[in-house]
């Protein structure tokens, strides 16, 4: 899964720290997350979502298929 945290967070000028401490996960799940080595659970692809107030589909997309 694609995802844009990365930028969502630069733009902010929030560390992976500060996003996970807004988020209540650890920094390794965030960087995990942002480099997509991990698909956040449905609940905290909500809590993104919410935080950035942006719908989940702006936030995440399916990888293109090949």
């Amino acid at each position: 899964m694609n995802n844009r945290l990365r930028e969502l967070r630069a733009e902010r000028g929030w560390s992976q720290a500060d996003l996970a401490h807004h988020l209540e996960v650890s920094r390794q799940s965030v960087n995990a997350i942002e480099t997509g080595k991990f698909d956040p659970s449905l609940p905290l692809a909500f809590r993104i979502a919410r935080l950035f107030d942006l719908p989940i589909e702006a936030i995440f997309s399916e990888e293109p298929q090949s």
